[in-house]
């Protein structure tokens, strides 16, 4: 199956958090999204591998994506080497998507700055034959992406462009509340963290707006690209 967006992200609840309204746009327009999980995000002080397994497969309902894989690569073992860049090649040779998504490379979680690298990296060397992949024992053509954006975590950047997510909001963060063992939740006994806190998801929805005022819209998403990217002339009315 080949996409037209592949979005890499360490743990599960990354790629909603950063760009789930993104994601819920271009679904509903008809693009097929595929969203890689790198681990399994079983360090994470709230809920099991196990129970963020289950939340990832509902918010990949939700959001209406078309394929989402798990890595395995080990919570907080997100690191360079060979096996993990072969692993991303060859997600990136299986599906051959038009653009990818990584995390920003400044961010407080070092396995989301270790993602970010390890994306950059493997969009690279994906495009070059002398690098051997094989899927089901079946030797894979190489493929490069044509474009690769970064979203953001919790460091800010100044955007490259900012996607509005007005309309697809509410879908966002119905797929960000997937993942209940992550956030608030008045009833659960587990220890509090730095995103289970109530005012996490206000902070989310405080970003989208800061983020959708700046283009004039109620909610937005902000993106970075390190090369230039085309405006086409029926954007700029």
């Amino acid at each position: 199956m080949n996409l037209d967006v592949l979005i890499f992200g360490a743990h599960p609840d990354d790629a909603e958090l950063s760009m789930g309204g993104t994601i819920a746009k271009l679904t509903s327009l008809n693009y097929k999204i595929g969203i890689i999980d790198l681990s399994r995000g079983e360090l994470g002080t709230r809920g099991t591998a196990e129970t963020r397994q289950k939340e990832a497969f509902q918010a990949g309902i939700i959001l209406k994506i078309a394929k989402r894989e798990n890595l395995s690569i080990p919570d907080g073992e997100i690191q360079k080497n060979k096996e993990n860049i072969s692993k991303i090649i060859m997600a990136m040779r299986r599906y051959r998507p038009k653009i990818v998504f990584a995390p920003y490379k400044n961010d407080r979680h070092p396995d989301h700055v270790a993602t970010s690298r390890l994306v950059k990296e493997a969009s690279f060397f994906s495009g070059l034959p002398k690098i051997k992949t094989f899927d089901k024992e079946i030797n894979q053509a190489p493929y490069r992406p044509a474009k690769l954006y970064y979203f953001m975590q919790t460091y800010t950047f100044e955007p490259s462009f900012i996607i509005d997510i007005t309309e697809k909001f509410n879908v966002k963060m119905e797929a960000v509340k997937a993942y209940s063992t992550q956030f608030f939740d008045p009833k659960s006994i587990e220890p509090e963290t730095f995103i289970s806190r109530p005012e996490f998801l206000e902070f989310i929805e405080s970003r989208a707006q800061f983020y959708g005022f700046k283009i004039g819209k109620r909610y937005g998403e902000p993106f970075y690209a390190e090369s230039e990217v085309e405006l086409k002339v029926d954007s700029l009315f």
